[in-house]
């Protein structure tokens, strides 16, 4: 590869080629480590002599800018980064439209940005030491081979039928729900599903109802398409139906792990929501992220199974049941949805990675999510009695589990007196990550408490954990 170098004339060549080196160096086009070209090589491309272009990494040299290593070439020294001066462009007739974007960075983007303690109850985060990386990668081998033979250079926007054909199998059997291959979308993640539904559906000034406390990413996308967003309660039966507005076209909701809260939504409550629903011609977006873990009593049925009238879009992901780095989620859309979606996706990526659907694709079919999921099961249901036993325990005087069956993660709320802020600050400094659930709230009175996540912590670091949430709170009383 040629290094870009613009000599004019025929006087100067020496200076213009230092010149234009340095300023490459400055600005940091030409990194520490670089090996520049040698001189005669470069004397030959750029048309000089290469006593031209000995004299210009002379003077480099000299500077300390660059450095010849015996027997390897010569090379651009490390040096202190240089603060890019600050933009001067003229300002942008869309300056209003780019602010609406800035002021939607979500709170689970800016969780943990001081890193990961020694002990963290984080939510939504799942336990990669339990991925099977070797089946992951015999199923990856296998999709290199079908990349290797595979004759299309385009695929559909609506993802591979081999995976939407294991999607469907999977969650009728696991979840109950009612669909074929052609009614799923593949996508980056259940983050573009809602973008992709709601993309479809909503217009600047359009109703939509979610919960409150509800999952902050979903509500700063309907905020920043434009939607008018209204915050519906919750109580111990899921989402208060009534308060749905006239007028809402598209409902959020998470009915059978209720996030952050965890209580699932009775059965009255679901019907009711349907048929307010079918009343307002809204659809509902069902994200079911975390319920393939269940731990007790029946699994509750999914909106999606007891829709009669193609109003439920059901959303889950592969990113919490297995690793996040997948970034793999789907959709099962109704008729009337489903062909706005795929293109919406086709104007978005064209189509998700096919390389990571082929080989999900395999690792389900071949059964490999399914044993993984019930050894995943056992794992974190271990988990959540030991947190669940201590809350209920040596932490009752100042918190209180709310009831939950499935995910990982629980809720514990403060007893009144609890600082909750103040002790989160605390764990910190000992190692213990804690995350508050005022974050969640939007327009709701605040219930202080915690989401405390279990599928990243192992068994035998809780009791040490919350033995210095203990101690701590033992401080703050």
């Amino acid at each position: 590869m040629e290094l870009h170098i613009r000599l004019e004339g025929r006087k100067g060549l020496a200076d213009q080629l230092y010149q234009q080196l340095r300023e490459g160096i400055d600005s940091g086009h030409l990194a520490a480590g670089t090996q520049l070209p040698p001189t005669r090589l470069l004397a030959e491309q750029l048309g000089v002599s290469r006593k031209t272009v000995a004299e210009a990494y002379s003077r480099l040299t000299y500077e300390s800018l660059i450095s010849g290593v015996v027997g390897r070439g010569t090379f651009i020294s490390p040096r202190r980064a240089l603060q890019p001066p600050p933009a001067q462009g003229a300002p942008l007739a869309g300056a209003d439209m780019l602010e609406r974007w800035r002021s939607r960075a979500t709170v689970l983007s800016l969780r943990g940005l001081d890193g990961p303690s020694r002990y963290d109850f984080i939510g939504g985060a799942s336990s990669k030491a339990q991925f099977p990386y070797d089946q992951w990668r015999s199923c990856m081998q296998y999709a290199l081979r079908r990349s290797q033979h595979h004759r299309e250079l385009k695929f559909a926007a609506q993802g591979l039928s081999e995976l939407r054909e294991a999607i469907a199998h999977h969650i009728a059997f696991a979840r109950g729900v009612h669909c074929s291959a052609s009614d799923v979308l593949v996508c980056n993640g259940a983050q573009q599903a809602l973008d992709l539904i709601a993309r479809v559906l909503i217009e600047p000034g359009s109703k939509v109802a979610m919960e409150d406390p509800g999952y902050p990413p979903a509500r700063q996308l309907f905020l920043a398409l434009g939607a008018d967003v209204q915050s519906v309660a919750v109580d111990d039966q899921g989402m208060c139906v009534e308060q749905i507005a006239a007028g809402t076209r598209l409902i959020y909701v998470t009915p059978s792990h209720q996030f952050p809260l965890g209580m699932p939504m009775a059965e009255p409550r679901r019907h009711a929501l349907l048929a307010r629903a079918a009343e307002l011609g809204a659809l509902v977006i069902e994200d079911d992220y975390d319920c393939e873990f269940r731990y007790q009593g029946p699994a509750a049925e999914a909106l999606q199974r007891l829709d009669r009238n193609g109003l439920v879009a059901y959303v889950g992901t592969f990113s919490k049941t297995l690793l996040p780095e997948l970034r793999l989620g789907y959709a099962v859309l109704p008729p009337a949805v489903m062909q706005a979606a795929c293109v919406a996706k086709q104007l978005t990526d064209w189509h998700s990675p096919s390389l990571p659907q082929w080989a999900l694709a395999r690792f389900i079919s071949e059964g490999h999510l399914s044993r993984h999921i019930r050894r995943c099961h056992d794992i974190y249901s271990a988990r959540r009695e030991r947190i669940l036993a201590r809350i209920n325990g040596d932490l009752a005087p100042w918190l209180r589990a709310v009831p939950a069956s499935a995910g990982f993660h629980l809720s514990a709320l403060a007893n009144p007196g609890v600082d909750v802020e103040r002790l989160i600050s605390l764990a910190r400094r000992a190692e213990v990550g804690l995350y508050s659930l005022a974050p969640f709230f939007s327009q709701a009175p605040l219930q202080p408490g915690l989401l405390m996540g279990f599928g990243a912590i192992e068994l035998l670091d809780i009791d040490p954990a919350l033995d210095r949430v203990a101690d701590t709170l033992y401080v703050l009383s």
